[in-house]
């Protein structure tokens, strides 16, 4: 569906169950997709498909964004991790879940995505986000958040970034053609739950 306006395309994913959480559909709106498009599919801004953003990438689906968002669940004052930032476009969305008082770090592989997104993240004048060129591990290993978003393919399950959850924190994650949502219980015990028929880019680590 290509809607002409943010809001005909928020109303639509209300209207399809996507957007369930009012807190979504407000991030949406504050945080326009038309900011994380390059000019040449600028006719497209709104169009419910990926949209190519250079060197291979894409920015995603807004319906799947949306239904990784609300798998999330990253509250107000959280700390979120967002693997695979590429335009920006999520870490800003979920930027304005968390608040001023909430931080997101994005972290980007392709060299010249880091800067696209970093200087599209910069017009939100938004403190409490960051992107940043990734190291040579998966995430932040020395780290703990209360949420985590991957927004790229892996082939299996990384595991190690479940050590990188706190207790009661989720990880979304496309794990080759099925988003999996996990929730940790317990050092010991996590939640798996698998939604199946979806497309990514791949997770490069």
């Amino acid at each position: 569906m290509n809607y002409e306006t943010n809001i005909e395309l928020i109303d639509g994913m209300k209207r399809n169950g996507t957007i369930r959480s009012e807190d979504i559909a407000k991030a949406f709106e504050t945080i326009d997709r038309k900011y994380f498009i390059p000019t040449e599919y600028s006719e497209h801004i709104y169009l419910d498909r990926p949209l190519p953003i250079g060197k291979n990438q894409t920015i995603s689906q807004p319906s799947t964004v949306a239904f990784m968002l609300e798998l999330l669940e990253a509250k107000k004052g959280n700390s979120v991790l967002d693997i695979g930032s590429g335009s920006g476009w999520t870490t800003g969305l979920l930027g304005n879940l968390v608040g001023e008082k909430g931080t997101v770090e994005g972290l980007e592989r392709v060299d010249e995505l880091v800067k696209v997104g970093q200087n599209n993240i910069a017009k939100l004048n938004m403190k409490n986000i960051s992107i940043e060129k990734v190291s040579d591990k998966l995430g932040k290993p020395e780290r703990t958040f209360d949420a985590i978003l991957v927004s790229a393919s892996a082939q299996e399950i990384p595991r190690e970034l479940f050590d990188q959850l706190k207790i009661g924190a989720n990880l979304v994650i496309p794990v080759k053609n099925s988003i999996f949502k996990f929730h940790k219980i317990s050092q010991e015990k996590i939640e798996t739950q698998e939604y199946q028929g979806f497309a990514f880019v791949p997770l490069i680590y």
